[in-house]
């Protein structure tokens, strides 16, 4: 004789909750936003204790990345306060030329 498993209760539809989109929060104005309202960068070397910030809109590179309003006001903001370097834990020369290129167009 086969003892089969009995299967498994099947779940209501209606009783599963959503997962809520992560919560980031803006380097420049600090303000909490969902993770797609803001654009993610990250730190590359370019250089002996020289820094360039590359924006990564597919969240795909590696390595420590902060959040920022695709806005001017927001990274000018950022670069004011000098938030690039605490927030992605680096130290020298930080160039964000890029990410400047990225968010104020061509």
């Amino acid at each position: 004789m086969v003892r089969r498993s009995r299967p498994a209760p099947l779940v209501a539809a209606s009783s599963v909750t959503p997962v809520p989109p992560p919560v980031r929060t803006c380097v420049g104005c600090r303000q909490r936003a969902s993770a797609t309202e803001l654009l993610r960068v990250v730190a590359v070397a370019s250089g002996a204790d020289q820094f360039s910030i590359r924006p990564d809109p597919r969240r795909r590179l590696t390595g420590r990345g902060a959040h920022v309003h695709p806005s001017p006001a927001c990274l000018e903001l950022a670069l004011r306060r000098r938030a690039f370097g605490r927030a992605l834990r680096i130290t020298g020369v930080i160039d964000t030329g890029e990410l400047a290129e990225a968010i104020h167009g061509p």
